[in-house]
Parts: structure tokens; sequence; C-alpha cells
């Protein structure tokens, strides 16, 4: 299995430019004419530490608009930060500057285009890749991996095959599953080697189940939100967006990593269909040769902040929907369908939601729709309190909250810092793209 290559902070400080561009990169060993960052699919992964200075100039290569979300970490929306409402256009290029707070949580982030309209298309093209704040200390592991998770359907000539209209209302899935750019990539080790596994499900739509048999997994987090001690898995399921954080202890002989399907709902009694995402054998993990000497142990995460127990200042229920026209704001998806929030259309020039500075929210986001929507709020990371209208036990943090069809969650929001505008959102990115977002103003 091949990684893409790694750019490191040095100094405090990391300066990279990434170029968008179409034309000819290999994915599943073989040439396609496609999109990818500097040439590659994934795009260079991204090593900082807290407190680093990132400062990336986009150069856009492709015949369309673009520009750069870093998904998950907590910088500001404003200017040259994390801010989609830039648009950078064809043969144009913008400077990007982002600092990390000294107190940035570790874990595996990821970065991708968001331009209202084209998000879809340009991921499912290949513009992605890996972003990793690392730990105050490392852990003992033999070796750190980066998977990149990701689809998208080629034709016959390599050149990527556009989705249909149903495929667009229920979220593209691809034909062809690859990590790292590869299709059923082979990875080698040792018997009782720990290896730390970074996984990003970089899909435009698909959710993964993923298993390892024969293998021990323990799973360190969720997105930004990291668990005092691992937890012991036979399985992790990843919404779109989502990423996983995980120690695999090697056993000898060959396992299969496997993506099962997750049943994500369909157009129920609209249009009939169903999504399911079967997927199959992801990677092939080889272990053979002499038995590794013990790893050291894994020591305890500093616990993570907990806001069930803070003031709230404020509630909020937000509720997202797919109908078949009538939504406010004017435009109208594929099929003649809507997706909203709140019965409202995207509009970048509408504030929806307005938070202040240094408070506390508990939002309760409603999924009256019959396929799943996995809400993701940029900037600020949530807490999930309660699923379904039922406590939740533990200390849960993430940026990409899955809200079941017909079902709901709730979560708490620490706007502790950062002021300006940014966007919440379903991130099958083909709903985003047509209509399912909103606009936050913090102050």
């Amino acid at each position: 299995m091949a990684e893409p290559e790694t750019l490191r902070s040095a100094d405090g400080a990391l300066q990279a430019r990434l170029e968008a561009v179409a034309g000819p990169v290999r994915i599943a060993g073989r040439e396609a004419t496609a999109y990818g960052y500097n040439g590659g699919v994934p795009g260079p992964t991204l090593r900082l530490r807290p407190g680093d200075r990132l400062q990336i100039r986009l150069v856009n290569r492709l015949d369309a608009p673009t520009n750069l979300h870093v998904h998950g970490l907590h910088v500001s929306p404003e200017g040259n930060g994390d801010n989609i409402f830039v648009t950078v256009d064809p043969g144009e290029s913008f400077d990007y500057d982002y600092r990390l707070p000294e107190d940035h949580p570790p874990g595996v982030f990821w970065y991708h285009p968001h331009h209202h309209g084209t998000v879809a298309d340009q991921l499912f093209g290949g513009l992605y890749g890996a972003i990793v704040v690392e730990d105050p200390e490392e852990l003992p592991v033999a070796r750190e991996r980066v998977l990149v998770v990701s689809d998208t359907s080629l034709d016959a000539a390599g050149r990527l095959r556009q989705p249909s209209t149903m495929e667009r209302m229920m979220g593209r899935e691809g034909e062809l599953i690859l990590v790292n750019g590869q299709v059923r990539p082979v990875l080698t080790a040792r018997p009782g080697e720990r290896e730390r596994w970074r996984v990003v499900n970089a899909c435009t739509s698909r959710y993964v189940r993923l298993r390892l048999d024969g293998q021990q997994l323990d799973l360190l987090g969720i997105d930004s939100g990291r668990y005092a001690e691992p937890r012991r898995v036979e399985e992790i399921v990843l919404a779109t967006g989502n990423r996983a954080d995980l120690l695999v202890t090697t056993a000898a002989g060959t396992s299969t990593l496997q993506a099962l399907g997750v049943d994500r709902g369909g157009m129920g009694g609209m249009m009939g269909g169903s999504v399911s995402g079967d997927v199959g054998p992801l990677a092939t993990l080889e272990v053979t040769g002499d038995e590794a000497a013990p790893a050291a142990p894994v020591p305890p995460s500093p616990r993570s902040r907990d806001l069930r127990g803070t003031e709230v200042t404020e509630r909020r229920r937000l509720t997202f929907d797919m109908g078949m026209g009538g939504g406010m704001g004017g435009g109208m998806g594929p099929g003649g369908m809507t997706f909203t929030i709140d019965g409202r259309e995207f509009d970048p020039d509408r504030i929806d939601q307005t938070v202040s500075v240094g408070t506390v929210e508990e939002w309760t986001i409603t999924n009256t729709s019959p396929m799943d929507h996995p809400m993701h709020l940029h900037v600020w990371p949530m807490q999930i309190v309660a699923e379904g209208g039922r406590p939740v036990d533990d200390v849960r943090w993430q940026d990409v909250v899955n809200i079941p069809a017909g079902g709901e969650a709730t979560v708490r929001v620490a706007f502790d810092d950062f002021s300006g505008r940014t966007v919440y959102h379903c991130h099958i990115l083909d709903h985003e793209d047509n209509g399912m977002m909103g606009v936050i103003a913090a102050g």
C-alpha cells in the first residue's frame, strides 16, 4: 500500500502549495482523466502540531471555481482562514493562513474543496487529502498508516462518469472503492506489532462499516474526540466525513479489511429505492515473520471536556428535510426535489443562526426525511449529549454527527473563540450542493 507524500511542519510552521489540477492522474492502478492535488490522489498528508501556523497557497488549474476547507480543524473562519465563502477562479490562486490554538486536539482531519455547487463533483473527482495533528507525546507504536477511503466511477476510457439524477438525489456512491487511490492494496506487518491507523472517510456520500477480523482493534476516538482509554471494538461505522484513530495489534495470518454495508435509508414513498452501500474487501493485511517484542502500554489521554454540567445560554432546534418542490429559496435540486434545513435552501447572503462568542448552546437536530443525514458544523466541534431523545452516558466529541432517518440527535457546542461566518450542512455532498446548508455567524 502506497501512502501520499507527507509534508511536516518545522519550527512551528508549515508552508505548502496545493495545485488543484484536472488531467492524467493515477487511480486504481491505471491512468485516469480526473482531478488531484499536486497530481496525486489523495493529495499530500499535512502533519502539524498544536500551535502551528499553516500557510497554503491554493492554485486552481481546474476549469471551474474552487476553494479549500480544512475539515475539523478548530481555526478562524474569517479572512484567509477556513473561509468557505472565498472563490478561487480558474487560473487564479489564494493564500490561506491558519493558526492552530496551542490546545488544539490531536487527531486526524482532512481537506477538500467547498465551493458551493461543485463540492461533490470535485471531491468525487479526486480532490482530498489528510491532515494529522500530532500528540504532545508519541504513542508507542511500530508504525503509523494513513488510510484515506474514497470512491469514484470511471468509464472504460478512464474518464470520470457523471452521476445520474437519481444518484444525485440519494447521494452518489462510486463503483471503485479506494484506499489511498488504490484498489485492495496489501499491507504487511510482523506478529505482535501495534500499528496506528488514521482512517478518513473521504467518500462523497458513502458510509462505511469497517471490520478487520483476526486482528485486535482498539479505538482511540472518532473525529477530534479522544477517549480516556482505548476501546476494544470489532467494527467501526464512519459516516462520510468521519475519521477514526485506531490501534491495530497484529496476529499472524492474512486478514481482510472489509467495508460492509450501512443502510442509510432511501427515497421512501417519494420515489422508491434504497441505499445500503455494500462494498466488500478494501485492503489485505499480511502478518508474517518473527514475533515482535510486546509494545509498551498506551498512556491514558487527558480527560475530555464535558459540557453536560455547563450552563446553556440558548437551545435551538434544526430540521433537515427533503421534499418534492416547495422549499423556501427558489431553487430545486435533481428530480425536482428540495434539500432544506428549517424549510430553507442555502443562501450565502442570509444568516440562519447568530451565536455569541463565549457561550454554550444546545442544538437538537431532527431529520424528517427517509434518509440519514450526517450533520457537519465547521470550526466548532460538537459534544453528542442525546440520541433519539435518550441521554448519552459517555463523552463523545465529533464534527460530523449522523442524524438517522426519522430520528434526532442533541449536541452541545462551546463557542469559546473565533468570530465570523461559516456553515453547517449535510455531508452527503450532493445534498449540500443542492441546498442542505445554513450559515452561522459568531460575534
